[in-house]
């Protein structure tokens, strides 16, 4: 019987969790920021327990720090971190790809033609959102054939470091669309069978950041 309620399942560090990437992302919490941890238990309800342990995955994953006797601040993203993250996702992906050898098939290069197409009708609309939604989902095509859950989560967690905080609602065209254009590339050299470029064109050219660096400078304009 549907009476209107739902039940959450989600555990209350889960829940901590999702109230402060909101707040990252919607730039509520800035880089530099104090998180007034009292206040964050009064706002949701909940014991410190559950807030230090979500605390605790943002720091792992970057998001914010502890500092020793002064509290938890909101870290700030470097250039340095972006080139780190560039370094570490090209060379996880491209390993991926040479993983997932001998398992793409067909249907895969399909749907990644099909989610590269969304990606550039959703340029031309100005939908943020679905561009973000279907670039992820396009990577996440050939990861997922590498069968290696470790770096699918990995390069997750890194992404989300680069474009979850802060969150732009606006999207950089010229780079949107050559990376789309570095998309079908990406393609056609796995419907090729061509792994080993596929790879290197993925670690040299799409995740380099000597060859990004232009476009990663306006987008993250003012980060030093």
């Amino acid at each position: 019987m549907d009476d209107g309620y739902q039940l959450n399942l989600k555990t209350l560090k889960e829940q901590v969790y999702d109230y402060l990437s909101n707040q990252l992302s919607r730039q509520e919490l800035r880089p530099g920021d104090a998180i007034n941890l009292d206040a964050v238990c009064h706002r949701l309800g909940v014991s410190k327990t559950p807030l230090r342990d979500a605390l605790i995955v943002l720091e792992t994953e970057g998001f914010v720090r502890f500092l020793p006797r002064r509290g938890v601040y909101v870290t700030a993203l470097t250039l340095q971190d972006i080139r780190d993250i560039y370094q570490i996702i090209g060379a996880l992906e491209s390993g991926a790809v040479l993983g997932g050898r001998g398992r793409f098939r067909p249907e895969h290069a399909e749907a990644m033609a099909g989610l590269n197409a969304g990606m550039k009708a959703a340029l031309d609309s100005d939908d943020f959102a679905g561009f973000y939604r279907l670039n992820l989902a396009f990577h996440d095509t050939y990861i997922e054939l590498a069968g290696n859950a470790a770096l699918h989560r990995i390069v997750h967690t890194l992404k989300k470091r680069l474009y979850d905080f802060p969150k732009r609602d606006q999207l950089l065209k010229e780079w949107e669309y050559a990376s789309v254009d570095e998309h079908q590339r990406i393609t056609e050299l796995l419907t090729a069978g061509d792994h080993d470029d596929a790879a290197t064109f993925v670690r040299d050219v799409h995740w380099s950041f000597p060859v990004q660096e232009r476009f990663i400078r306006i987008y993250y304009a003012g980060i030093d």
